[in-house]
């Protein structure tokens, strides 16, 4: 493949960040608020922490409310009358509201936070219309606002998702509505129904207007994200991005004892390519390898990045040497398959590229930055031995020492090695 057909591989991938999932749901769209794939479980993940402390808030205000009600009840109401109204409020709301107060601190509320509290809210509805119910047969016709009250708290004040407070309130309006009708009340049912339907139309409107605001708010953060992490001119992820990636990456080897290799790849003799075809050419040149290196690296905890200039790392997790060998030998055949010619090389006529790899077992008294330093080294051997071609280092790592890359054990730890 020449210079001039590297722009049709480009125009697949030059916009890589259009190929996100939060940029692919925001072209689709999500006119029924739900999200595609992983991006749903994400957000309400995130929707949950970031309304954490208010739902906290929240759950606590409506115990306090519970019991101010109670209160007043007792002064208004009559003995006999407030009998059954006291027993709902203390022996059922509150102790829901607390069960769920207390599944909001647990660590695994991200999984059962959300079924918790659907039936923490229909429980809570119910209650209210059996207290209604049975005070309206018996002629106290008082505590209807409960229930709007509920109806609000249901919707706006639980964490719950639109689809659940929506579930949980049309089906405690239709218990009410239903049970009413059949008890035949008079009066004030009919005025009280429409009451009931018009809040919950109101407040369902609000609530799927501000939850989809929250869910475009969420893919643009994300969309933002990726764009901070990618690098400007191959898409793949950047510099900054490696660096962290490394530090988490080697402390998880550290707690589960697995192999790691960084592999570095360089773009022999690139400055010549710029100089012979024009910094267009490179640019799509660069981005022709991204792509290719990018799809060399397949499994889920591979990790490629632009390292700077013409130079792309790979860090491969749990890596054994046949799995090492396998990912260099795909780069050269991919590398080799771009065909690019390359008439200023002083290596072939081909772009070709050189690659030093280091593969290691991390330790804690390590820090992550020798495996990069390794992999500089077999990288600099491999220019040094002519270019295009592979070297690896391993046992090169128990005696590196061109830097301070160990763990102070401390005061007096003198000059240390990576």
């Amino acid at each position: 493949m020449g210079v001039s057909t590297l722009g049709a591989m480009y125009v697949a991938d030059r916009f890589v960040i259009e190929n996100t999932p939060q940029s692919r749901q925001l072209r689709a769209g999500f006119r029924w608020l739900t999200l595609d794939g992983e991006l749903e479980a994400e957000f309400r993940r995130t929707h949950l922490e970031e309304h954490l402390r208010h739902i906290r808030v929240n759950l606590c205000l409506g115990v306090v409310t519970t019991l101010a009600f109670t209160a007043v009840e007792a002064v208004v109401l009559t003995p006999a009358l407030n009998r059954i109204p006291s027993l709902i409020h203390l022996l059922v709301i509150v102790p829901v509201l607390l069960i769920a107060l207390a599944a909001s601190y647990s660590p695994h509320r991200h999984r059962f936070y959300a079924p918790l509290a659907l039936s923490a809210a229909t429980v809570l509805g119910l209650s209210i219309v059996a207290m209604l119910l049975i005070t309206t047969s018996l002629g106290v016709s008082l505590l209807f606002p409960c229930l709007l009250i509920t109806t609000i708290f249901i919707y706006f004040m639980g964490g719950l998702i639109f689809y659940h407070s929506l579930a949980a309130n049309v089906f405690v309006a239709l218990v009410y509505l239903v049970a009413g009708g059949a008890m035949q009340f008079r009066g004030e049912f009919g005025y009280d129904a429409l009451c009931l339907v018009a809040v919950n139309i109101f407040c369902a409107a609000v609530a799927y207007m501000h939850e989809k605001t929250s869910r475009l708010r969420f893919l643009e953060a994300g969309l933002l994200r990726e764009m901070v992490a990618r690098d400007g001119l191959t898409g793949i992820q950047n510099r900054r991005m490696f660096d962290q990636h490394m530090e988490r990456i080697w402390l998880q080897a550290v707690r589960e004892n697995m192999r790691m290799a960084v592999l570095l790849v360089d773009i022999d003799c690139f400055k010549d390519y710029n100089d012979r075809y024009g910094h267009q050419a490179g640019d799509e040149c660069l981005r022709a390898v991204a792509v290719t290196v990018n799809q060399c690296a397949r499994r889920p905890l591979d990790f490629v990045a632009r390292y700077g200039g013409e130079e792309f790392a790979v860090v491969l997790y749990d890596a054994s040497r046949e799995y090492v060998a396998e990912v260099l030998t795909r780069i050269q055949r991919s590398i080799a398959e771009l065909n690019i010619p390359h008439d200023a090389s002083r290596v072939a006529s081909r772009l070709t590229v050189s690659v030093g790899a280091a593969l290691i077992a991390p330790s804690s008294n390590r820090t992550p930055d020798g495996l990069v330093q390794l992999a500089d080294e077999a990288l600099y051997s491999a220019k040094e031995q002519g270019r295009n071609r592979v070297v690896v280092m391993e046992a090169e790592y128990q005696t590196l020492c061109t830097g301070r890359f160990e763990k102070h054990r401390g005061p007096g730890a003198g000059h240390i090695s990576r």
